[in-house]
């Protein structure tokens, strides 16, 4: 019988889930709250357009994420998994935060659906690095045979954020009602984020720099070009493809 996950094993696998739960949390809250997004920040266009500026924002932050993956990835082979690590929670949850507190199109014009722009741009490049980050970490804190079992928690946490989402959502409409909901109330669970933050960064500055990356920084045997290693390499990359196209794709359309 296995053995039962350490107190230190398992600080490292919370710190890592949270980051999924945040964002998740964050990507339930935006769909969910679309259409009244679309009438705060492009008020200027009809209601069909509006929500398709939303959704296209939305999107925005979709397609940088593997640019993420690469700045991140790259910063976490040579800086350090720990490090990196409180930059993308840093940078997605400020992200998430700020759209409860940015001014509407009819407060500040054409700035804000272009803010709001940039902070699904900001949001969609941290988690890129976030979550490979996170899963990288988690799989060089476990013993030899159980590598699987303890980064399937990251994936596992996504249902705690979309559950969180909701219940934040429909408890902070059931107490202000619809009108005050629309009109200011649906901000409030952007805002309610930064309590997600803080416990993220504080359990993330009390663990230490994964026992793996500490060994091969000592022994000198750190990627000096992983881009590289990782995808001009044909001995990784096919792993890579496989990765992709055979098991994320189909999730993600999923």
């Amino acid at each position: 019988m296995p053995a039962a996950m350490t107190a230190q094993e398992r600080k490292v696998v919370l710190a890592s889930s949270l980051g999924t739960v945040f964002e998740w949390y964050d990507f339930y809250l935006y769909g969910s709250l679309a259409e009244i997004i679309a009438r705060q920040f492009s008020s200027n266009l009809d209601p069909t357009s509006g929500l398709i500026f939303a959704l296209l924002a939305f999107a925005a932050g979709f397609l940088v994420r593997p640019f993420g993956a690469l700045v991140f990835g790259r910063l976490g082979d040579r800086a350090g998994r720990k490090h990196t690590f409180l930059i993308t929670i840093l940078i997605m949850g400020t992200s998430t935060f700020l759209v409860g507190v940015l001014p509407s199109y009819a407060t500040i014009g054409v700035a804000a659906p272009v803010i709001l722009v940039a902070l699904r741009l900001l949001q969609g490049l941290a988690l890129g690095g976030e979550y490979g980050g996170a899963a990288t970490y988690v799989a060089e804190h476990a013993p030899d045979g159980r590598r699987g079992e303890y980064t399937a928690w990251i994936q596992t946490t996504a249902t705690l954020g979309l559950l969180l989402s909701l219940m934040v959502i429909l408890g902070t409409r059931t107490l202000l009602g619809e009108d005050a909901f629309a009109a200011w109330g649906w901000r409030i669970p952007f805002l309610v984020s930064i309590l997600l933050l803080a416990i993220s960064v504080w359990i993330r500055l009390s663990i230490e720099e994964s026992p793996i990356f500490q060994r091969m920084k000592a022994e000198g045997k750190t990627s000096k070009a992983p881009l590289t290693e990782a995808f001009g390499r044909w001995g990784n990359l096919k792993w890579v493809l496989i990765a992709l196209f055979g098991l994320t794709a189909g999730q993600a359309v999923v």
